[in-house]
């Protein structure tokens, strides 16, 4: 929980946002983070109760990242990490075809569905 109050204090040096949105995991539904959100007039929203399976894809897009890049080539630095993920979701989305979609790759269908082309 401290580690969470922490990283929420230190993160509004960067700024604030309208609405913070997480799960209702017992950190982010804890009176003392809340306060601190309602205390800056950040709205909450949180997913239902029982929708674990919500984020299940963003879940599986960070395990590919942590078995195919962090702990593959563990970086030493935070620039050699920030660089390092930097090219493994350019490879990801323009590079790399996934099966579940066509074996297109992202940058391919998010262009084709905004302009009707495949690029």
């Amino acid at each position: 929980m401290d580690f969470c109050l922490d990283a929420l204090e230190t993160s509004f040096q960067y700024g604030q946002p309208q609405i913070f949105n997480s799960d209702q995991g017992l950190q982010f539904t804890a009176i003392a983070f809340t306060e601190k959100l309602s205390d800056k007039g950040i709205r909450i929203s949180m997913d239902g109760r029982g929708r674990a399976l919500d984020n299940v894809f963003i879940e599986r897009l960070w395990r590919n990242v942590k078995y195919e890049y962090v702990y593959l080539y563990a970086p030493s630095s935070g620039k050699e990490l920030w660089t390092g993920i930097d090219q493994y979701f350019t490879r990801y989305n323009y590079q790399r075809p996934h099966q579940s979609l066509g074996y297109l790759t992202p940058a391919q269908v998010y262009f084709q569905s905004n302009t009707g082309k495949v690029q």
